[in-house]
């Protein structure tokens, strides 16, 4: 997904981080052209220009490859240090707002869509790529939402199950849209369509959870 690294070397240092990338660059390559299973580590060493002791040393097997790649595109699915903390409803709205349109921006990327699409296609002799995809990419953005729904509900904007919530803000997010990009009859949405999908998920869902002293009653979802 990027050739940035993903976590720490094993041995650290300056020197082995471009060559750890190199190597990441090589795997995701050779994951996407040819698949995860029929993929060997001999082919990723002579694509990197490395040996397998050094591909070994830098990275680790082949799972550990497709893990690193995921796990450093993830990052971009965590909450922000920047996001508005949602102290009443109009931050709140900026707020979902804000990481919905990133949500929207990073998942529905070509690259990102690209991983689904191997993990489905993978899914029977490579199960460790779905699994790979749901623990650390799909999971962070569930626990990101999680996260702001928890602390909309600490100010007493929101009254419910925090996951439950997420569940049903990226629903609405979403709606057919993921279906639609990975079996090629929807195409990537403009910035400007990223936006108005976000603000009317927001909306929509600020609809449903109205604020509890407001409401009259709480919802659970």
């Amino acid at each position: 997904m990027t050739t940035r690294s993903a976590s720490k070397p094993r041995r650290g240092g300056t020197i082995e981080s471009p060559v750890r990338d190199r190597i990441l660059h090589a795997a995701f390559s050779a994951f996407m052209e040819r698949g995860y299973a029929e993929t060997s580590t001999v082919e990723i060493a002579t694509r990197a220009q490395v040996s397998k002791r050094a591909l070994y040393a830098l990275v680790g097997n082949k799972q550990e490859m497709l893990v690193a790649c995921i796990r450093e595109r993830a990052k971009r699915l965590r909450v922000p240090a920047d996001l508005p903390e949602p102290r009443d409803r109009e931050s709140l709205t900026r707020a979902l707002t804000i990481f919905g349109t990133r949500l929207l921006r990073e998942i529905s990327d070509p690259t990102v869509i690209a991983v689904f699409r191997l993990a489905i296609a993978e899914a029977v002799r490579a199960p460790a790529v779905a699994q790979a995809l749901d623990s650390i990419g799909v999971e962070t953005s569930r626990a990101a939402l999680s996260e702001i729904m928890t602390r909309a509900q600490s100010f007493g904007l929101l009254s419910g199950r925090p996951a439950e919530m997420a569940g049903r803000f990226a629903g609405l997010l979403w709606g057919n849209l993921m279906v639609g990009l990975l079996l090629r009859v929807a195409q990537r949405p403009s910035a400007r369509e990223i936006t108005r999908r976000a603000r009317a998920a927001t909306a929509a869902f600020l609809q449903l959870y109205p604020q509890p002293d407001e409401a009259g009653t709480s919802r659970d979802g």
